[in-house]
């Protein structure tokens, strides 16, 4: 006889906090009871993936996920209107030591490069949605420790979604606040 534990699946899929098990006859088919045994719970897997009551009624419930591939045509893609994007002629970003707990705000133009503890960030550009220079500001940055001349950090950091694209180092986090209009 084969005996499956599947307490996750089976808690999840049964209200009465069900196990799964081989029927006595030692086949491999799967059946799911409730902890008592009672009959009036147990649950049988169909042909079709769903699982469904002794009386072969469906229980409302399954393993395999439903999905109805007529209601989506594949190919097809919803276009998404994207706000234009001004370009602002820097960014303010701010950098946290982790080990000493200092705040300190960069104020950077673009192309400008400042030093932050043992790194270097380089603004390349930052860009904000137009008619709203206080929304969600986009700064390409470049990020180097000072004993290696390759990027730790080459990419856009989005204000609204700092962890979105972050930077991954042990002592520092550097991040954008917004774009300075002036």
């Amino acid at each position: 006889m084969i005996r499956i534990v599947l307490a996750a699946i089976a808690v999840a899929a049964s209200p009465a906090g069900a196990m799964a098990q081989s029927d006595a006859a030692g086949s491999d088919d799967v059946h799911i009871v409730t902890p008592d045994n009672d009959p009036s719970h147990e649950v049988v897997p169909s042909d079709d993936g769903y699982f469904s009551g002794p009386s072969g009624t469906e229980d409302g419930f399954s393993l395999t996920p439903e999905l109805d591939l007529n209601a989506v045509e594949l190919g097809q893609s919803e276009q998404v209107e994207q706000p234009e994007a001004a370009r602002a002629p820097g960014a303010v970003l701010r950098g946290l030591d982790k080990v000493t707990g200092d705040l300190t705000d960069l104020e950077l133009k673009n192309g400008q490069t400042q030093t932050f503890g043992r790194l270097t960030v380089t603004l390349e550009e930052c860009r904000f949605p137009v008619g709203n220079p206080s929304g969600d500001a986009y700064a390409y940055l470049v990020i180097r420790a000072d004993d290696d001349s390759r990027p730790i950090f080459a990419g856009w950091m989005i204000a609204s979604s700092p962890a979105l694209n972050a930077l991954d180092h042990p002592r520092y986090d550097v991040w954008v606040l917004r774009c300075a209009t002036s």
